[in-house]
């Protein structure tokens, strides 16, 4: 059916009659269909998810569809999963929730069963309202439940990890962390999640960015966490994996293979030696902090709390702000400001030209976004990342005492 791991085959015309395979099983016709998500593993496996109208007895209603080259053997197939297979490749097929890799996350989509299981912890609520938050096909979900005087998030993982983050905000919980509080898990991956309070930064930074922590307070939050998450186990951090998001961006953007293997070999070359012996967050940007004020009361996604580097977490916030930066102008300025001043507190506590290369290094990792997510301009605007990450790397080589504007998209 196709090599380079499916990317052509699942984002190309042929997805057509998987698409409308899996659909035939029961009687459906696809009328129209359009890529919408794409995670390619080189070397590994592709996934795809797809916006779809299909045309049943009832009519036509849009459905989301997946497809991924990543199961392994056609007989394991679970319910409502199609198989195919040419005998060097096989794709799997599915319609929405009945996703391979996420067994929970039909449950968590289905108004009576999540209502028995809120029931199961105590939680008895009227006029239950479910909400897909996010969904990445064989990876994650996340569902918001709102009832009389209820909200929770139910999150949809593989079942293998989903205990260890049960005990992930158990353990910064009793840090005295602001985490969600996790009313439990199932085996079959999903984990249910008291709601917060706040804004998320994202949105003060879309709001004129003020009140909002300075540079001192995100470095004391990040400090809170207790030495007991490098017992967790060692998690690669955005730039450890820039070879891998080279080769990424090399085969959705060919034109530009040469440059992000230039830009993943300069990283290292100014990163490789770092210990990797503090607690770290993993993943933190604006969008896991929630605000009330400048006041800190939310921080999210501890997926990937463990041992590890400050500056990365510290890189991966100003990564994410330079990226925001170009994907929202008319807040630039308000990033730039903000920004800026986040990066003079960070470079008093770690050093300078190995915090610029690893905000390099996520710039590289967010550069495969845009293709990821069927930007409409992704191809310019993947180039634009890659321009902001050699904008980092080049301020790191000259070792400036100052950020330029360059360096905020």
């Amino acid at each position: 059916m196709g090599g380079d791991d499916g990317l052509v085959l699942l984002t190309g015309p042929d997805a057509q009659g998987l698409l409308a395979a899996v659909l035939g099983t029961s009687g459906e016709e696809l009328v129209a269909w359009r890529v919408r998500q794409v995670d390619h593993r080189p070397g590994s496996s592709t996934t795809v998810a797809y916006d779809a109208m299909v045309r049943g007895p009832g009519g036509t209603a849009r459905q989301v569809l997946g497809a991924s080259t990543g199961l392994r053997t056609p007989g394991a197939a679970p319910p409502g999963v199609l198989a195919l297979s040419d005998g060097d490749t096989t794709v799997a097929v599915w319609r929405f929730p009945l996703d391979p890799g996420l067994p929970a996350l039909p449950t968590a989509t289905d108004e009576a069963a999540v209502r028995a299981l809120l029931a199961s912890y105590g939680v008895r609520t009227n006029g239950l309202r479910l909400d897909v938050r996010s969904y990445r096909p064989r990876r994650r979900a996340v569902v918001e439940v709102r009832g009389d005087g209820v909200r929770l998030f139910l999150k949809v993982l593989r079942p293998k990890v989903v205990a260890a983050l049960h005990e992930r905000h158990r353990l910064l919980l009793a840090a005295g962390l602001p985490v969600p509080r996790s009313l439990g898990w199932s085996d079959d991956g999903l984990l249910v999640l008291a709601a917060l309070t706040g804004a998320t930064l994202r949105t003060r930074l879309r709001e004129g960015g003020s009140p909002a922590p300075d540079g001192a307070a995100l470095i004391g939050l990040l400090d809170r966490l207790p030495a007991e998450v490098c017992d967790l186990p060692l998690r690669r951090s955005w730039t450890d994996s820039v070879d891998h998001y080279a080769r990424v961006l090399g085969a959705a953007l060919p034109a530009e293979a040469g440059r992000a293997t230039d830009l993943a070999g300069r990283v290292h070359a100014l990163t490789h030696d770092a210990p990797a012996d503090q607690p770290t967050h993993g993943d933190f940007y604006e969008t896991q902090l929630l605000l009330d004020g400048p006041r800190v009361t939310g921080l999210l996604d501890v997926d990937t709390a463990g041992r590890g580097r400050r500056a990365d977490d510290l890189a991966c916030l100003l990564a994410h702000v330079g990226v925001l930066a170009q994907m929202e102008p008319v807040h630039r300025a308000t990033s730039h400001a903000l920004g800026a001043q986040w990066l003079r507190a960070f470079e008093r506590t770690v050093d300078p030209q190995e915090l610029r290369a690893r905000v390099a290094g996520v710039v590289l990792s967010l550069a495969t976004g845009p293709h990821r997510v069927q930007q409409a301009d992704w191809q310019a605007a993947t180039t634009a990342r890659l321009d902001l990450a050699q904008s980092w790397l080049d301020s790191a080589d000259r070792a400036l005492s100052g950020p330029p504007v360059a360096l905020w998209g």
